[in-house]
């Protein structure tokens, strides 16, 4: 076997990997994802598995598993470290291996994840390898990738300023580290509980200054379980501390690339702050309470005030205007609008103020938050706002759909048409509505229209689901925008409507405004089908009710 610290010649891949896998009471997944780990071939040496002192028969579990298989070790701490760093420090230390690999309990390696990986390092004589992590959604099994962009082809990255895009991948688990380069320069994760760990190292190992090969390999499988009993900590978003855990996060993995001379990384790791964590959380602030609000604000101002001018510029303009406004206002404001435009696309709704001097601002009571940007950018890039109405109807259900005028960008490139589908949210099919000219505005009002017909019965054909209704509008200029729609919430939309179906008997019918504001479409034919959207309504409202008495 190759001496730890020596990585194997090309060709002599045998032993030359260590997979950490780390579980607390995971019994039901942890097995798997071992398994699938071991199911690497002959490049694995070992696969650790780590026992944060589980106590539902994880760790027993392990130790039949381990029985026979001598690539596979099981260390049990004694006492839970109440986080994912500790437990992936323990597995550091005991590699044996000249690379390594992280592997969490209830994710899996999909075949020939550590091959692809080993097989980059090797040829490039490179500290770390990264590949493709894709988030498979649980039950549904629908997947998205996680960065693609990273990895649409093979790079070698000589330094990592040289690709100033690696500070948005903070996973540490879809990558292969050699573990000598790791102990020369002390990188470890966060001790104990320290939610966002991933960051801090993924910062540490960045500020080193590593040689990476990137490759569009799938390797890394992220199962998101959105439903489960336990949610993992960068699902449990609904508690401040959450929010707390990772600005403190964000901002040590800051302050560890610019004390190392990473000026330009340290940079886009803010601009990363204000495009992903930003907006994903001022997405959810309508899911909280009063409390959670101005508490959330009173953090972000807090984390915001040592930004400079630098690193507004940045980032993108969603995020970068969402925290002007919370730097501008002591209390929270806007939180519908902010939400609007935090959304993917992004949404900038009605008012449409000017300055004095006749400039786009956010508000007239805000002058200092400036909105120049939707001068300037590209139509098809622009937050344009689209208003959705939908009244089921068992005869002649009806989309009508507004769009904004925007500063006079929508009128200058001269609206055209709009076409609509509805997207199943589980396995991504398509229900296509059809395209329908948009209409000029009323002399009152600056907003063109447009109406399609929808048949609920073509939704029913997959059984209950939640449809996502998404928009092309095309422009005489030959502009295109990709967008979602706003949910419009006046009287009698909105609403639960039961439709008589030739074909189903009976249709379910919800049109809903998401967490961003966006209209979807939950629908479910037959009686039984309605039944059961009914009953699990039911079983939601109970506890809140239960809880109110209480």
């Amino acid at each position: 076997m190759d001496p730890l610290g020596t990585p194997p010649a090309r060709g002599g891949t045998a032993g030359a990997v260590t997979v950490v896998v780390i579980g607390y009471d995971d019994a039901a997944h942890v097995t798997t994802a071992v398994r699938s780990a071991l199911a690497q071939g002959p490049a694995v040496r070992e696969v650790i598995a780590v026992d944060d002192c589980s106590t539902d028969g994880s760790a027993e579990l392990l130790d039949a598993l381990a029985a026979g298989r001598p690539r596979l070790r099981v260390v049990r701490r004694t006492v839970n470290s109440g986080g994912c760093g500790t437990p992936r420090n323990d597995g550091i230390d005991a590699a044996t291996a000249p690379y390594l690999m992280f592997l969490d309990s209830d994710d899996v390696l999909p075949p020939g994840a550590v091959d692809a990986l080993l097989g980059a390092a090797g040829r490039h004589g490179a500290e770390v390898a990264a590949g493709l992590c894709v988030r498979r959604e649980l039950p549904s099994g629908r997947e998205s990738p996680w960065q693609p962009e990273l990895y649409a082809r093979p790079a070698l990255v000589e330094r990592p300023a040289g690709r100033r895009r690696l500070v948005h991948d903070t996973l540490c688990v879809n990558k292969l580290y050699r573990t000598d380069f790791l102990r020369a320069h002390a990188i470890r994760f966060p001790e104990g509980r320290f939610p966002y760990e991933d960051f801090v190292f993924t910062a540490r190992v960045l500020a080193a200054g590593p040689r990476l090969a990137l490759i569009p390999d799938r390797v890394y499988v992220w199962h998101v379980r959105r439903t489960a009993g336990r949610l993992s900590i960068s699902l449990d978003r609904a508690g401040i501390d959450n929010w707390r855990a990772r600005t403190e996060a964000a901002r040590q993995a800051y302050d560890i690339l610019l004390g190392a001379g990473e000026k330009r990384l340290a940079r886009e790791a803010r601009a990363k702050f204000l495009e992903h964590e930003v907006r994903m959380y001022a997405r959810e602030l309508g899911l909280r309470d009063a409390e959670y609000q101005r508490a959330w604000w009173a953090l972000t101002r807090a984390h915001l005030a040592a930004y400079d001018e630098a690193d507004f510029a940045r980032a993108p303009a969603p995020g970068r205007v969402i925290a002007r406004v919370v730097l501008a206002s002591e209390a929270p404001r806007d939180l519908p609008r902010l939400r609007e435009l935090a959304a993917r696309p992004s949404r900038l709704r009605p008012p449409y103020a000017r300055s004095a001097g006749g400039a786009p601002v956010w508000s007239a009571d805000l002058p200092q938050v400036p909105l120049d940007h939707v001068l300037t950018r590209p139509l098809r890039l622009l937050p344009l706002a689209v208003d959705a109405e939908l009244r089921p109807r068992t005869r002649g259900t009806r989309l009508r759909l507004g769009l904004h005028e925007l500063y006079g960008r929508v009128e200058e490139a001269g609206p055209r048409e709009v076409e609509a589908v509805f997207v199943h949210r589980e396995d991504g099919r398509t229900v296509h509505l059809g395209t329908a000219a948009l209409l000029p505005p009323d002399p009152e009002f600056d907003t063109w229209t447009a109406e399609l017909p929808l048949d609920p019965g073509a939704l029913a054909m997959a059984g209950p689901a939640v449809w996502d209704l998404r928009l092309r509008l095309r422009f005489a200029d030959g502009s295109v925008r990709d967008t979602t729609a706003h949910a419009s919430a006046g009287p009698g939309l909105l609403t639960r409507t039961a439709l008589a179906s030739s074909r189903h008997g009976l249709l379910l019918v919800h049109p809903y405004a998401t967490h961003s504001g966006s209209l979807a479409l939950r629908v479910a034919p037959g009686l039984r089908g309605a039944t059961a959207v009914l009953r699990r309504r039911l079983s939601r409202l109970l506890p809140r009710r239960a809880g109110a008495a209480a």
